[in-house]
């Protein structure tokens, strides 16, 4: 028995690692959603909008609101009242001493479900009030039908999301560096407790082991939602992520939609239609510089709808070192912010030195900047 499963065991990682073919993709999935990572583009749908039980997933949105509220290394104790939560655990007793940080890795590794308590009401003051922030930090995000009844995903009338959604949240977490850093870890060294002592939590994530690049994010159970599991994965500066809800093969359909949403994604040089500015300088031998914006590497879709504007001061003062950061061009993706590329000086610009000549370059560079606004 114990050799049938690790043939099984070495079987399924051969699949997960191989790299399946966009054609045959397919899940076992109640619903399942892929999009890119960089853009929050849907790439792959099945029944994306049913709403559905998502189990420890929601801890994606404990987590992110824990990150985003800051101070990752304040202490709290542990209260009894606080761990008056059922299900897995990442160990916490009544008194114990335990940061925000380590509250964030007992959710995201050991999917706690007394750190996401803990969190609850240490940054809500109950639990009813937090999921009352989640609720709001999701209408936030767009999420129109993702609903929170708990902070820890155990089941509760109307508490639900859908794949759409969910695949958009993990979108957004995945920003917060914190958040980012933790749902990728396959393991961290904790100290909590009471004095605090040194332990280590493993990371549920199989994924992480299993898929070349994988870079979290979030497992889920329970018996009304079943199987739950976002995923996210990074090749060749390629981001994907992967939801899939109520799915009893998710770590093989998850290898699927990866292979599918990373092979969908095209990297394109992207160039605006005007490719250099005149930028008036102020106390300088030259009356202007130009700058130029260089081509922007976008993984999309498709490129019709980049949309590139150029953030520039409407004239800039000498000495100017080269490369040094005089705008910025942000680039869109029907509407939405995708990416950010500095402007910088293409070569250095001294202040003039000539005292008697300062006055006269001074009227010069202003007489040239007025005639040109």
């Amino acid at each position: 028995m114990a050799n049938l499963k690790r043939v099984v065991c070495f079987l399924l990682s051969l699949t997960l690692l191989s790299g399946i073919t966009a054609s045959a993709v397919s899940t076992s999935a109640k619903a399942a959603a892929v999009i890119n990572g960089d853009t929050g583009e849907l790439i792959y749908a099945q029944n994306v909008d049913e709403k559905l039980p998502m189990a420890s997933t929601t801890k994606i949105m404990t987590a992110l609101l824990l990150c985003e509220h800051g101070e990752l290394q304040k202490e709290i104790t542990v209260t009894a009242d606080m761990l008056r939560v059922e299900g897995s655990s990442m160990g916490l007793l009544a008194g114990d001493r335990v940061t925000y940080h380590d509250l964030l890795y007992g959710m995201m590794l050991a999917s706690g479900n007394d750190a996401a308590n803990v969190t609850a009401i240490a940054l809500g003051g109950t639990v009813e009030k937090f999921t009352e922030m989640m609720n709001n930090r999701a209408r936030e995000l767009g999420l129109e039908n993702t609903r929170f009844v708990t902070p820890s995903g155990l089941d509760a009338e109307g508490h639900c999301t859908t794949a759409r959604e969910l695949a958009l949240l993990a979108y957004h977490a995945l920003k917060n560096e914190e958040f980012a850093k933790a749902a990728a870890s396959k393991t961290a060294t904790l100290n909590y407790g009471n004095p605090p002592y040194r332990r280590t939590l493993k990371n549920h994530n199989k994924m992480l082991t299993l898929y070349e690049g994988a870079v979290g994010v979030k497992t889920g159970f329970t018996k009304k939602s079943g199987r739950c599991l976002v995923s996210a994965a990074r090749r060749e500066g390629k981001l994907a992520i992967a939801v899939t809800l109520n799915d009893p093969n998710d770590w093989s359909d998850h290898a699927a939609l990866l292979d599918y949403g990373l092979s969908s994604i095209k990297q394109t040089a992207f160039s605006p239609k005007t490719a250099s500015y005149l930028l008036p300088v102020i106390g300088a031998d030259i009356n202007e510089i130009q700058v130029f914006i260089e081509p922007y590497t976008v993984n999309t879709l498709e490129t019709e709808e980049i949309g590139c504007t150029v953030r520039l001061p409407r004239f800039v003062y000498a000495p100017i070192k080269k490369g040094e950061v005089l705008g910025t061009a942000v680039y869109t993706l029907n509407g939405d912010i995708i990416g950010t590329a500095d402007i910088c000086a293409p070569k250095s610009i001294a202040v003039i030195n000539a005292a008697p000549n300062k006055g006269a370059v001074f009227l010069r560079n202003l007489k040239y900047i007025l005639l040109n606004i």
